[in-house]
């Protein structure tokens, strides 16, 4: 997640309230996503890489790795690997549903775990596409997992550079999907993404679960593809924008706490010298597996499977 931790860590005292839980899953299941998020907790973002192209394979999906040059001002040149994975009707455009998955570089110079940020949101979107690919979909899917974003959303730069956005139909990402039941999707991504907004509503609607809308969002690779990343890949904001919302999962008084943290108008209405859960973890040695709950990666995958499939049908008609 681009929104960084330190900000918040400089200015309020952290504490940490007690959090609320999903139902428990089967412990099959649990196990299966413990080993799989926690074999992202690697030395470098390019073993990573290898994680995910394997994980993808099981899932019986073809991944493609497409490198790219990119870096910035402070790292220099480096190559990136964004990884990519295709399913549904030929010919048709496509719904990306996408998410980083590489983590930042802790002061100490070693990798973060990067389980919270964002490798759960990985396997949530893993999740989700074993089931989309069951479903009659109008839409191709794809799958994209960005390398780079957390030095400036490169990677989804580099793929908007690479591929255009003339047959993307609408964008769905995921960053920082680890713990709580409370979905959290972002208002921030311009008109043209009322669609995709209306998509997550129905599907909060008729789960019955808790949902917060956000006016201000904290930035992810959507912003890429909504238009305020568009400039930067010569791509022109006002003909190329393209349907999409960003999502995230918290429990309810967290995913509340960072409303009024990000939203607050004349103070945030936060006790002072508090600090949400998510802003102690994220970017941190704290990023770890204690942090990660099980049941809400299932919960995301369910979740974000039937996002997808309520917008492919509203886009359809």
């Amino acid at each position: 997640m681009m929104l960084s931790a330190m900000f918040f860590a400089a200015t309020l005292l952290a504490t940490g309230p007690v959090q609320d839980e999903p139902e428990p899953v089967e412990d099959p299941i649990v196990e299966f996503l413990l080993q799989s998020v926690a074999a992202y907790v690697q030395p470098t973002n390019t073993a990573r890489t290898e994680v995910a192209v394997q994980q993808l394979r099981a899932a019986g999906f073809e991944p493609v790795v497409e490198t790219f040059q990119g870096g910035n001002a402070r790292t220099g040149p480096m190559e990136g690997r964004n990884i990519t994975a295709v399913f549904g009707p030929e010919g048709a455009r496509e719904i990306l549903l996408v998410a980083h998955y590489d983590a930042v570089v802790l002061p100490n110079g070693e990798l973060a775990d990067g389980v919270v940020d964002n490798a759960a949101s990985v396997v949530g979107i893993i999740e989700a596409a074993k089931r989309l690919r069951e479903r009659p979909l109008a839409h191709r899917v794809r799958l994209i997992f960005f390398d780079k974003e957390e030095l400036g959303l490169i990677g989804a730069r580099k793929w908007v550079e690479a591929h255009g956005l003339a047959n993307v139909a609408a964008v769905v990402n995921s960053d920082v999907a680890a713990f709580g039941d409370t979905l959290m999707y972002g208002l921030n991504n311009g008109q043209q993404s009322d669609e995709a907004v209306r998509a997550v509503r129905i599907v909060c609607a008729e789960r019955a679960m808790d949902c917060i809308g956000f006016p201000n969002y904290p930035p992810s690779d959507d912003r890429v593809f909504s238009g305020y990343g568009l400039p930067a890949a010569g791509i022109e904001r006002e003909t190329a924008a393209v349907p999409t919302v960003s999502l995230g999962f918290q429990d309810l008084v967290g995913a509340h706490q960072m409303w009024l943290a990000l939203n607050g108008v004349g103070g945030s209405g936060l006790a002072e010298g508090f600090v949400p859960r998510v802003f102690q973890v994220i970017h941190s040695e704290q990023d770890e597996m204690s942090n990660v709950n099980f049941e809400t990666i299932y919960l995301a995958g369910e979740v974000y499977a039937d996002i997808v499939t309520q917008l492919d049908a509203d886009l359809a008609d």
